[in-house]
Formats: C-alpha cells, structure tokens, sequence
C-alpha cells in the first residue's frame, strides 16, 4: 500500500474513533447524567453542601484539617461551574482569615507532612478563579515547600506510602500546575503516582491501605480514584506517565465496578459484604467514575449507570441538615480486620461533605 495513502486513511481512522468516543460520551451525559428525580440534581445538592459548609465549625484539629481543605476546594469548584459568584464570595470570605497575618492565622498549618501541607490547595483554587496574586503566591509556597528536599529518588520528603497520600499529595502539585502552567509540578505530579501505583496497586485492581496493611480500606481506595481522576484531567495526551496512570485507574474502575452494592453504594471495607455501606468512598468512587465517563476514558454504557447508580444512593444519604451520614470515621492503618470493620459512622464529617461536591461538580462539568 502506497504510504501516504495508509498514513492518511490511519489520521482518519484515529479521527473517526475519536469521534466515535465524543459521541459515545456526549450521549452518556444524556442518557445517565440529566433527568434527575425532584431533589437529586447535582445543582440542587451541591448548592445545599456547599451553602452549608460557610457557617460550619472547623472540625478535629487545632490547625486545619485535610479534609476541611478538600472541603473548601470542592465548595469552590462548584461555584466555579455554577457560575455562582456570589457563593465563591463568601467562600474566600471565609478563608480569607487564614492567609499570614489574618485573624486565624494560629490554624495555619506549620509540619511539613502530607496531611498539612494540601493545606496550599485552597489559595491555589482561590488564586486560580480569581486571578489575585497574593492568593498565587501562597499557594505556590506551599507547593514548593513540599518539595525543598526531595528523597534521593526525587520524590517528596512527605512520601509515606499510605493510599490517602494518592490525593493528598499529589492535588497540591496539581493545583501549583493548573495556576502556573510550569511543568515542574506536573512531572513531580506524576512521578509520584507512578511509585505509589507500583507499590500498592493488586493484581485485582485495588489498592492496599499501606505495604504492611492487607486491607482494601473504602475512603483509602477512595483517595487513589480521586486523584488518579483529578491527574488525567490535566495530564497531557503526550505526557510519559499518562498512559501508566491511565491503565491503573481503567483497572481499578473496572475492579470497583465488581463491588458496588445493588443500593448502589461501596463498602466500608471493600471487599466484605459484613462491612456497612459507607458514604465517602461511594462518593469518591462516584466522582472518579463520572469524570472516567465525561472523558472518554472508560466505557460509557457500562460506567454511565454504576455512576448514576452511585449518586443517586449517595443523595440518599444526605439527611434535613445538609449532612452526609455514615461517613467512616478517621482511620490509621493497621493490619486487624476487627479494627476496621469496628470504625464508626460519623455524620457531617468534612472526609464526606468534600467528595460530596467534587461528584456534584464533575456531574456538571
């Protein structure tokens, strides 16, 4: 065959898959993502979520907490796709006490540990809607402090090897990239979820709370969709480490996919039926999925119901206050099954109210 011949009609067959997916995924969101029964809409949800969290108290710690930060960026985002200037107001409102010399100050985060330093995160989206310098600068500081004395492998210094870290680590580089477009963020970005990918990720698609830790723990697993999800949205086509990323986030959808629960929702621990049905990773799992199935990346006929089916339960679970219910409470690794399935259910805590929003957004993006 003539080669310019073939390689014209190769461009126009990868045109026409390309296509085809776009079809396929502008279908999906039709077919799976609208049409919602009176109440559920991610508008009406994410609105009430989000409202809710301005007036709420900080929870845990007397710094800020991760989950609180996860929180705010998700409140954030979908003032930013809802075009909801004025709850993006009083959102930067709130935060605007936490900034150096602010009246809140004393609960800025100061340990250089992953679980502080996504702390970052919330100037870096505030910086990011707004465009304001100050809110850039800060967010930026967090971002290269993580990385001010890299391990020998060039990973960060905060690297643990717990599955959270597959979020919680790796959104604030993400965010220092999204602002700034420097690629340094990106690659550190995506050099550490690769190490993390090749230490905890099984055969079976899931991932282990930590090497030592023999358990597929829901919200852990639920912190690798997430961020696996967040890293393909803004990992470049060419980019050497997406189609790795890529693979391991297509198996471990696939892998969810086997034990989500007729209700729709995940277990607390994955894996056992006799664990209770448990909100945060169902919601996290949600958000990983409809972002999967907006993309292009995975099989919309097939995912575009189990995530409708996600969200739908996880409204469910909602209660008159605006609170998430049967959220796990926080939970350090340790290799005992009864520690795990003895966790208990926490309504309203911040590791819920955050993915809650994430899923609200990614259904309206």
């Amino acid at each position: 065959m003539n080669r310019k011949v073939w390689t014209k009609r190769g461009a126009q067959g990868c045109f026409g898959g390309l296509l085809l997916i776009a079809v396929a995924t502008m279908q999906a969101q039709k077919d799976y993502f609208s049409q919602w029964p009176a109440g559920t809409s991610p508008q009406e949800v994410g609105k009430l979520v989000a409202e809710h969290f301005i007036p709420s108290p900080h929870q845990y710690t007397a710094t800020l907490h991760y989950s609180e930060v996860g929180t705010w960026y998700g409140a954030l985002t979908f003032a930013q796709v809802t075009h909801d200037s004025a709850l993006q107001g009083r959102l930067i409102h709130r935060f605007e006490p936490l900034m150096p010399g602010g009246a809140e100050a004393s609960r800025i985060p100061t340990r250089r540990h992953v679980d502080d330093s996504i702390f970052g995160v919330v100037p870096l989206e505030i910086g990011l809607e707004t465009k304001d310098p100050v809110y850039l600068a800060e967010g930026q500081r967090w971002a290269d402090r993580q990385w001010e004395n890299p391990q020998p492998d060039g990973l960060s210094a905060e690297t643990r090897f717990w599955i959270d870290d597959m979020y919680m680590l790796t959104i604030l580089q993400l965010e220092a990239y999204r602002a700034t477009g420097d690629r340094k963020y990106l690659d550190r970005d995506a050099k550490e979820m690769v190490a993390y990918l090749d230490k905890l990720q099984q055969p079976n698609g899931l991932f282990l709370h930590a090497p030592d830790v023999p358990f597929y723990w829901g919200r852990g697993d639920g912190w690798v969709a997430a961020g696996m999800a967040e890293m393909l949205r803004s990992l470049p086509q060419d980019h050497p480490q997406r189609a790795r990323i890529l693979a391991s986030y297509q198996k471990m959808m696939t892998a969810l996919l086997r034990y989500q629960g007729k209700d729709g929702m995940w277990h607390e621990l994955i894996d056992h039926d006799e664990a209770w049905p448990e909100s945060s990773s169902s919601a996290m799992f949600t958000f990983a999925m409809v972002t999967g199935v907006k993309n292009g990346w995975i099989d919309p006929a097939v995912f575009g119901p189990a995530a409708r089916k996600g969200w739908l339960a996880l409204v469910g679970y909602i209660d008159q206050n605006n609170d998430l219910t049967n959220v796990c409470e926080g939970t350090g690794k340790q290799n005992d099954l009864s520690y795990y399935l003895a966790r208990r259910r926490r309504t309203g805590d911040f590791h819920g109210q955050a993915p809650v929003l994430w899923a609200a957004t990614a259904l309206l993006r």
